[in-house]
């Protein structure tokens, strides 16, 4: 009991301290809702060849993985500045399970996704998008599976360079080559005239996966194999960030 309790009292800490400074909350949200707003009508003239009959309907599952990816990747800058203020030094000295200061913060993470997303989701019915609403729901729980992983490396990458400066570049060198390979805004492939080691290099980025998983959801295919791969590529990427989160805060040296 003690390690969800202490999650809970971290929780509830970084979620007041969420609320009290919505800023972030709200850019977070701002840069997919410019490009629902901006390059949505551009793509509806082109839905017949990027193969569906709601430009919305593909867009806006490439806009949640976007949300999930780039909301949660940068949440470790937070990290750096508590750590700097001494408060994970304090943390760290009281009896709270290590685990449960990781476990706290994602969970703050994954309420403010949650939020944005179902946010989201409504602005895409407002822009026209029509979809399985089942689909969309199982597709928010890959987002933040994929939310969680994102949020719980970085917390563990910042915990471990102690810098704004060195975490930013490593952030971005991951955060843009998943933007543009992974088929968020457009789909990389033959058909859409993508060249053949552009579509090669891309089948090695398991966020395409996902982005197709979600796609297929939206419009209601929910038991494809397109999206029991993207289910299990999640899972493994959720595992493998937890798997890392935890094992860096439990260090003694960390």
């Amino acid at each position: 009991m003690t390690f969800f309790y202490d999650t809970w009292v971290i929780y509830r800490r970084q979620l007041r301290l969420a609320l009290r400074n919505p800023a972030w909350v709200i850019i977070g949200l701002a840069q997919p809702v410019l490009y629902l707003a901006l390059f949505g009508p551009l793509l509806k003239p082109l839905a017949a060849q990027i193969g569906t009959a709601n430009a919305y309907t593909f867009f806006v599952p490439g806009l949640l993985i976007q949300l999930g990816l780039f909301g949660a990747l940068f949440a470790g800058f937070g990290l750096v500045s508590e750590w700097r203020e001494g408060v994970i030094e304090a943390e760290r000295v009281t009896p709270a399970n290590r685990a449960a200061l990781l476990f706290g913060r994602v969970l703050r993470d994954l309420s403010l996704l949650l939020v944005q997303g179902i946010v989201l989701i409504a602005l895409g019915f407002a822009f026209g998008m029509r979809g399985s609403l089942l689909g969309m729901l199982l597709g928010l729980v890959l987002i933040l599976l994929l939310g969680g992983a994102c949020s719980a490396a970085s917390y563990a990458l910042a915990l471990t360079l102690k810098s704004e400066d060195a975490l930013a570049p490593i952030l971005n060198s991951i955060a843009l080559p998943v933007l543009l390979l992974a088929g968020i805004l457009l789909p990389i492939s033959i058909a859409t005239g993508a060249p053949q080691w552009l579509v090669t290099v891309s089948d090695f980025m398991p966020i395409k996966y996902l982005v197709n998983a979600l796609r297929e959801l939206f419009v209601g295919h929910v038991f494809s194999i397109t999206t029991m791969w993207g289910a299990l590529w999640v899972l493994l990427l959720f595992a493998l960030g937890i798997f890392y989160g935890t094992r860096t805060f439990r260090k003694d040296n960390a």
